[in-house]
C-alpha cells in the first residue's frame, strides 16, 4: 500500500475492492468479504424497501464491531455502499443520508458524477468517494467534481461494463491522476490482482467471482451457470439496463432472447427503477457476469475465495521476485 491511499484504504489484507453487485450483494456477502480483510460493498438499491438500508448498515456495523472485538489483530475491511447518481433514482437523496448517518468510510458513485451537496456530505464526516467510469473523459468529470479516487472499468468486467483494455485505460489516466485506482475487468486470481498493480492501479476491483459464493444473494441456478460458462458465454449490450454491460448468454436465452440478435437500447430511456429496455429484467431475469467465468469452478464461501486469491497473489510475488 502506497502513501497517495487514504486512511480507509491502508490496512487492508489483500488489495481487493469487491464490487457491489446488484440483487447478490446483501449483509452476509459484505460483512464475509469484510472479515477476510478486502472492502466490502453493495448498492444501496439492494435494500428494499428503502427503510431496509439503516437496518442493513447497523446490523452490518454491529457483526463487524463484534468481530473486531473477539479478534483485536484481526484485518477487517471497511464498508462501501455503491450509490446510482441518476435522475431515475429517486432515493439517492434519501441513501445518501443514510450513509452519512452510519459514516460509512467508502461510497463509490456510478454512473455520473456525484453533485456537490453529496460530495461535501461524505467528506465532512471523513468520508471518501470513488466514482467507477469507462473513459478518460468519464474520469476528467469525476475528477473535476471533487472524488477521491477512480474506479477503472475496462474491457471484460461483468455488469456494467467499458470496452477500453485496461492496458490504454489504466495508462492513460495515469498520465494526469496520481490518486487511488481500482482496476476491474475478469479479475478472478491472485496473479491478476499483482498484473493491475503492476500496471499502475492500487487495487482489483472484483465482482463476479462472488457470485459463485454461498454468501451470495442468488439462486443455485445463476451460481451453477456462472461455473459452467467460459468468456464466450458472456454477451456485451445494452438493452437491458442502457447502459452496455455483459451478461451470461444462458440467462438470456432462457429470457426468450436470441443474444446474437439483440436490439440496441435507447440510452435516453435509462431507467434504474424499472429495468431498462426489455421485459426480462436485469439482474434479476438477466444475469450480470464478466469474461473471467471461465476461471471459476466451484461454489465456495468468500473466505475460501479471499484465502485462495491470497495464496495466488503471494505466489505470483515469488514467482516473480517482487
Amino acid at each position: 500500500m502506497t502513501s497517495h491511499l487514504p486512511a480507509a484504504l491502508q490496512n487492508l489484507a489483500l488489495p481487493v475492492i469487491g464490487s457491489p453487485l446488484f440483487i447478490a450483494s446483501g449483509p452476509a456477502l459484505v460483512t464475509a468479504q469484510c472479515k477476510g480483510g478486502i472492502v466490502g460493498s453493495f448498492p444501496a438499491l439492494n435494500a428494499r424497501p428503502a427503510e431496509l438500508l439503516d437496518t442493513w448498515l447497523t446490523d452490518i456495523q454491529a457483526e463487524l464491531a463484534a468481530f473486531r472485538q473477539a479478534d483485536p489483530a484481526a484485518k477487517v475491511g471497511p464498508i462501501a455502499v455503491n450509490q446510482i447518481v441518476h435522475q431515475s433514482n429517486d432515493r439517492l437523496a434519501h441513501d445518501v443520508e443514510v450513509c452519512v448517518k452510519h459514516r460509512i468510510p467508502i461510497i463509490i458513485s456510478s454512473l455520473r458524477a456525484p453533485p456537490k451537496e453529496m460530495m461535501d456530505a461524505i467528506h465532512g464526516y471523513g468520508g471518501i468517494v470513488l466514482h467507477d467510469v469507462i473513459s478518460i473523459r468519464h474520469a476528467k468529470k469525476a475528477l473535476e467534481a471533487g472524488v477521491d479516487g477512480l474506479i477503472l472499468v475496462a474491457a471484460g468486467a461483468g455488469g456494467h461494463a467499458g470496452a477500453l483494455s485496461p492496458f490504454a485505460l489504466v495508462g492513460e489516466v495515469r498520465k494526469f491522476f496520481n490518486g487511488p485506482i481500482a482496476l476491474s475487468g475478469s479479475i478472478a486470481t491472485g496473479g491478476a490482482v499483482l498484473a493491475a498493480q503492476a500496471m499502475g492501479a492500487d487495487f482489483a476491483y472484483i465482482g463476479s467471482r462472488w457470485l459463485a459464493t454461498r454468501e451470495s444473494n442468488v439462486d443455485d441456478a445463476y451460481r451453477q451457470a456462472i461455473v459452467e460458462s467460459s468468456a464466450a458465454d458472456i454477451v456485451y449490450t445494452n438493452l437491458f439496463t442502457g447502459v452496455h454491460g455483459n451478461y451470461l448468454k444462458k440467462s438470456i436465452v432462457s429470457a426468450g432472447l436470441d443474444p446474437d440478435n439483440l436490439p440496441q437500447a435507447d440510452k435516453t430511456a435509462m431507467n434504474f427503477a424499472s429495468g431498462g429496455g426489455s421485459k426480462a429484467k436485469a439482474w434479476r431475469d438477466i444475469w450480470g457476469a464478466g469474461q473471467g467465468v471461465g476461471l471459476m469452478d466451484d461454489v465456495v464461501t468468500v473466505a475460501e475465495v479471499v484465502q485462495r486469491l491470497k495464496s495466488e497473489y503471494d505466489a505470483a510475488r515469488k514467482r516473480l521476485a517482487v
